[in-house]
């Protein structure tokens, strides 16, 4: 199975953080099941990083593609039809990085791995 990674559990799951769930935890390193983080989570981390509100302990450009190779997480890019499926989402949620993800995660027919309850508003699975 696909599982979509909310922006906060990929560096939970890479760092080993206790915030991240058992259940969270132990979906992605299911061996059956395929992780991926979307590119608008790379954005998003991005942006985190330069504003200082994310340290990571290697350049960015380093940093994210070690972890997708080392923990086997796989991109999902983002296609027209996650910006066309964003029209269709009613406003519960208004950061525009989790709307892509809910249209992406929707479009794909995957569940997404995080802790924000308010995406149980949208008809998508969430894994926590």
């Amino acid at each position: 199975m696909r599982l979509l990674l909310d922006t906060h559990a990929f560096p939970w799951f890479i760092t080993a953080d206790a915030k991240l769930s058992q259940v969270a935890e132990q979906a992605i390193r299911d061996v059956t099941n395929t992780p991926l983080l979307s590119i608008a989570s790379g954005w998003e981390i991005a942006i985190k990083v330069t504003r200082g509100r994310l340290p990571l302990p290697q350049p960015l450009d380093q940093f994210i593609p070690h972890h997708l190779q080392s923990d086997q997480i796989a991109v999902l890019p983002i296609e027209l039809q996650h910006a066309y499926g964003l029209v269709r989402l009613p406003l519960h949620h208004r950061d525009p990085f989790d709307r892509l993800l809910i249209s992406q995660a929707l479009s794909e027919d995957i569940p997404i791995v995080s802790t924000d309850s308010v995406f149980d508003a949208y008809p998508v699975k969430r894994l926590w």
